[in-house]
């Protein structure tokens, strides 16, 4: 299966299923689960999306960045905010302590999922909205991805085809991957 060391960390758009694929991945690897959302709210002891009004998408971003940049490697799952591959640092450091694993899902149903969109603390610097913050997204979270897998049918189908994707991919858990050792995937 996967090393006891290696953190898997799922990125991709608001609605894709990161917490709640994060947390059945975690059951099943029976290790801690993150949600760097979360952990934002709580170091700064406000929802996101007040953050968002109060410090603006630059300034949030740096907040995010710097949740990013303190986590520390262990067997651990990660789910991150969707902006979070705004951060070249954080999503080097989150790559340096296991594989980055892409929730992937079509438009549509990400729309259908994400009806929250006023107060769901929605990184939208330019106020274009969802469609085009997907279309302006998803080359990063291509290039940053080690895996790719499709976010549905259900969750714990998804946390599934992740452990099998990643028994396929062992250099992506290998134990020199967190010493700066990466695939052979480019960075961004």
């Amino acid at each position: 299966m996967t090393p006891a060391h290696s953190t898997i960390t799922l990125i991709g758009m608001a609605g894709a299923g990161k917490s709640t694929v994060g947390r059945i991945l975690a059951q099943k690897r029976a290790c801690p689960f993150i949600d760097t959302d979360l952990l934002i709210e709580r170091r700064q002891g406000r929802p996101l999306q007040e953050l968002l009004d109060i410090h603006g998408p630059d300034g949030f971003r740096r907040m995010e960045e710097e949740v990013l940049l303190h986590l520390t490697g262990g067997r651990q799952v990660v789910a991150t905010g969707g902006s979070s591959i705004y951060s070249s640092a954080g999503m080097t450091h989150l790559r340096s302590l296991g594989p980055l694993v892409l929730l992937d899902l079509d438009l549509s149903t990400l729309l259908s999922r994400v009806t929250n969109l006023d107060n769901r603390g929605l990184v939208d610097p330019d106020g274009t909205g969802f469609a085009a913050l997907y279309r302006n997204r998803a080359p990063l979270y291509n290039a940053w991805a080690d895996i790719t897998v499709p976010a549905h049918p259900a969750p714990e189908q998804v946390a599934a085809a992740i452990l099998r994707a990643l028994a396929h991919r062992p250099d992506l858990m290998a134990p020199d991957r967190a010493e700066g050792a990466h695939s052979s995937r480019n960075s961004p």
